[in-house]
């Protein structure tokens, strides 16, 4: 092999840096701004962008802005899109974020550099809004599973919330199967070991703010990510006792029975 078609070999097989994972639907009038800003975080990078149930221009548009596209004709939802997307990722670092908010890529390099230099689960230092009344379920059921873990020094800070940014390491110790459900990846990345830190505030909420509609009843969203928090719950007394690892302090139960 001559030293052209050496050189041509190891750019065929070198890995990226980074690989930015975008579930996408939908999303034609952000999708661009969303992509650009991704490829500005560093030189090495890959941007893959998960197309599912979409009837409108976003594949398209993602492949002119640089993405690679994986399409799907069905709607998987952020967090299978997640997966799908951690799946076929090359990137030494993946970065997770969503294709409606267009978050400036000085946002999104400082989840990347803590990986770098060795957190393993990179987590948006965004706590939701704990001054409102009542607050939200969704946001107590964040701050309380961290409560749960050991980790109150967290706050509200969930791979719920994007963005979050995963090491190689992370995925091999949560299992890629887990990433469908955020708070059990959480859980697993916590309890496994892994250097979580909270390492940016990226003020989602206010950039990318819900729409009010009229609905009678539970919000059905509200209620996944609920659900995702009992799921998280049950994986960790499974493994860690009916308490979850912590003791029982004085209390002899066995004497009231």
């Amino acid at each position: 092999m001559d030293g052209e078609a050496s050189q041509q070999h190891r750019e065929v097989i070198r890995q990226p840096v980074l690989s930015v994972i975008i579930p996408a639907m939908n999303e034609e009038r952000t999708i661009t701004a969303v992509v650009r800003e991704a490829t500005r975080i560093c030189r090495d990078t890959e941007v893959l962008v998960i197309v599912n149930g979409s009837t409108d221009g976003t594949a398209s548009e993602a492949e002119r802005a640089g993405a690679r596209v994986l399409q799907y004709p069905e709607a998987l939802g952020h967090d299978a899109g997640r997966r799908v997307g951690a799946a076929a990722a090359r990137g030494q670092i993946l970065l997770f974020t969503d294709a409606d908010i267009r978050i400036p890529a000085v946002h999104l390099a400082p989840f990347v550099k803590a990986v770098l230099n060795g957190v393993d689960v990179a987590l948006n230092d965004y706590n939701g809004p704990v001054t409102r009344s009542p607050v939200h379920p969704v946001v107590e059921a964040k701050h309380m599973l961290n409560s749960l873990l050991s980790r109150p020094d967290l706050g509200g800070a969930s791979m719920t919330a994007i963005p979050h940014a995963l090491s190689r390491k992370a995925l091999d110790v949560i299992d890629i199967s887990s990433l469908e459900i955020p708070p059990l990846a959480h859980a697993k990345a916590v309890l496994g070991g892994l250097q979580v830190k909270a390492v940016h505030h990226v003020p989602v909420g206010k950039w990318n703010a819900v729409r009010i509609k009229k609905r009678i009843g539970a919000d059905p969203l509200s209620q996944v990510v609920l659900q995702d928090h009992l799921e998280a719950i049950r994986w960790i007394t499974d493994t860690q006792g009916p308490r979850g690892g912590h003791p029982d302090l004085q209390r002899v139960r066995r004497l009231a029975q």
